[in-house]
């Protein structure tokens, strides 16, 4: 007999080995029919998969996370299989899931068009609705690579060489089409209903540039209709918002080529960065900080003594002068640690809490910049705090309270919190990553939050808690970071006198809450769609005359206002008032004033909100009241 144990805690005997299928069924006819795929001990596998002794067994549907992948998984092979029918002559490569989707790359004689792409899906289509069962065999590594010769398929034929020898691989075929992949697969065709062709691009063999340029072709995959239209939308939205466009529509920034990867900031650009930083100094004062200003460029053998020489090396830009050699800083720490040294330091000091807007530079490939968003040069809201081990929990504790109270005046409210665990490639003993990373559970404990863990992706020196906020879109950012770290204060000789007299290394704490200022402004203004909220906004008020008999009055308001502390433009021209009122709508101002003969003989002005929302007249002190809340507010 063979045991089966369901989620539900219960267990079904069987007489013999049982398919994922077979169970199923056994179950009920509707779980039958809804069935993708089983998770067997965990392990996901197809519903075909034998089940030949006792085991913990769940029914995959298109309502787990996994039933998804399996879906774009399969997705994928249906691509192929539509090329390998449309254009017999194509070779097949890899296609892999990704996020939101797959992408197969192929080898063909001449580029694809977008009327192939779409004839491609259009075959897809058909292909699902004929419902062909898809199967999975297993063949011996050399026979597959005769096998995928035969047929011309180099490309395959190299993946599979290049398996140890002597190992089994597993096809899986769908009509006519048979494709080498670990699996698991959906049942049949016609589980992929809702899929996507989405655009073409071009990829090395095996990521190699010295490698033949492929073809490869993006898709989507979803459960439901209604989620790949949400998903579309939000591509549409996201395509609106994108801070690019509208950093060039809105005169906020602009790239040159003289400069890859660094940005020319305009002034109503540099007023929002302006707006970010006086808000995040006061965040320091408030909360203990002193701020600093460390050095640019610092000698090789400080990097060599903090192991960045070592382990991120290829990360920085190096030069030289008088037979020494430099690094531009990539990052604040060692700066920081340098200031700390300048004197002796005793427990009664710690914690000691610097803070500065460091900036600094990282040698980014050029195919991974993206407007401001990912940059070569760019600038942090930057502290370290140097404190002792029984510190570290409240200080952890203290700087999340103020990282979630900043994101909230931001906007964002929906904060994931996650532990980067060692990685690999590291410095410090285990012993000290035990205890770094027990510190940063410990102080998340106490905040009373949840958070998952993320192995292998903490820095070189030490773990991170790090802080991912959902845009209105419901896009990932992460911004925050708060590392422990053990080791970089005793390479470069950072002691404090403790209790009892002895000298001891303080413990060093990494922290940020938006982190590159370029990259969090780009979220924000993508996340307002340009549209700032009133105390982030460049020119927060348009005054704008009907004829030149307001202009005076109209200047005075416009005075008025900016002695008041807000960031006015006088829009004086000698134009219609509809062409000046649609032209600063364009520019998303929060607020537009029009003065005409009525409002300026009754010292009123009237007020248009942005959104083309009229809000009547009113005294421009009562304007003033309304700003002034409304910044107060954060709204």
């Amino acid at each position: 007999m063979i045991s089966v144990r369901l989620p539900d805690g219960s267990a079904r005997e069987y007489d013999g080995p049982v398919t994922v299928a077979q169970v199923a069924a056994s179950i009920g006819t509707g779980l039958a029919k809804a069935a993708l795929a089983g998770k067997v001990d965990g392990k996901v596998v197809d519903t075909s998969h034998l089940i030949d002794a006792d085991a913990d067994l769940s029914i995959i549907t298109d309502k787990d996370p996994e039933g998804l992948d399996v879906i774009r998984h399969s997705a994928a092979h249906l691509l192929a299989y539509a090329v390998k029918s449309l254009y017999p002559d194509a070779q097949v490569t890899i296609g892999p899931v990704i996020e939101n989707g797959f992408y197969y790359d192929f080898a063909y004689k001449r580029p694809f068009t977008p009327d192939d792409l779409a004839a491609i899906e259009k075959k897809m289509t058909e292909l699902a609705k004929k419902d062909e069962p898809v199967t999975r065999t297993v063949m011996p590594r050399d026979e597959a690579v005769a096998y995928f010769k035969s047929i011309g398929e180099a490309y395959k034929a190299e993946i599979i060489a290049s398996i140890p020898a002597g190992e089994d691989v597993s096809l899986y075929a769908e009509g006519d089409f048979t494709d080498l992949c670990r699996g698991p697969h959906v049942p049949s065709t016609g589980k992929i209903k809702v899929f996507k062709l989405m655009k073409l691009a071009g990829a090395y063999w095996r990521g190699d540039s010295k490698n033949e340029m492929l073809q490869r072709i993006y898709g989507t995959a979803w459960a439901k209709k209604e989620d790949q239209e949400l998903y579309l939308h939000n591509l549409e939205e996201a395509e609106k918002r994108d801070h690019r466009k509208l950093g060039k529509q809105l005169d906020l920034f602009h790239f040159q080529d003289e400069a890859p990867g660094l940005v020319f900031w305009h002034p109503k650009g540099w007023t929002i960065w302006q707006q970010v930083e006086q808000y995040m100094r006061h965040k320091y004062q408030v909360n203990g900080y002193q701020e600093v200003k460390a050095p640019q460029i610092l000698d090789r053998t400080l990097w060599e003594k903090t192991g960045h020489w070592e382990n991120y090396r290829e990360n920085m830009f190096s030069t030289e002068s008088e037979n020494r050699s430099y690094a531009l800083k990539p990052m604040n720490c060692p700066g920081h640690v340098q200031i700390y040294n300048a004197g002796m330091k005793s427990y009664r000091d710690l914690p000691l809490r610097f803070g500065e807007f460091g900036q600094c530079h990282r040698n980014e490939p050029s195919g991974a910049l993206h407007g401001i968003m990912r940059v070569r040069g760019f600038t942090q809201d930057d502290g370290h705090i140097f404190c002792t081990e029984e510190q570290i929990a409240p200080e952890v504790i203290a700087f999340h309270a103020q990282a979630m109270e900043v994101y909230k005046d931001f906007g964002f409210d929906s904060i994931d919190i996650k532990i980067a665990l060692r990685p690999d490639n590291r410095i410090g003993s285990d012993d000290v990553w035990d205890e770094a990373e027990a510190a940063l559970r410990s102080a998340l404990g106490a905040c009373d939050v949840k958070w998952t863990e993320l192995p292998g992706e903490g820095a070189f020196y030490g773990p991170k808690i790090e802080y991912h906020l959902k845009d209105c879109l419901g896009r990932p950012w992460q911004v925050g970071t708060m590392q422990v770290d053990f080791s970089m204060p005793g390479r470069l000789g950072a002691e404090y006198v403790a209790v009892d007299n002895t000298r001891k290394v303080p413990v060093m704490l990494h922290r940020a809450i938006v982190g590159s200022m370029e990259r969090f402004i780009g979220i924000l203004i993508e996340n307002h769609a340009g549209a700032l909220p009133l105390w982030l906004a460049p020119v927060q008020v348009a005054v704008l005359n009907i004829s030149d008999a307001q202009s005076e009055f109209a200047q005075g308001v416009a005075d008025q206002l900016r002695k008041s502390g807000f960031r006015v433009h006088a829009d004086l021209r000698n134009e219609k008032i509809t062409y000046k009122i649609r032209e600063h709508s364009v520019q998303k101002l929060p607020y537009i004033l029009v003065i005409g003969d009525k409002e300026r003989d009754a010292n009123t002005v009237a007020v248009r909100a942005r959104g083309n929302i009229d809000l009547g007249v009113m005294s421009v002190d009562a304007l003033v009241e309304r700003l002034k809340q409304e910044i107060a507010s954060k709204a």
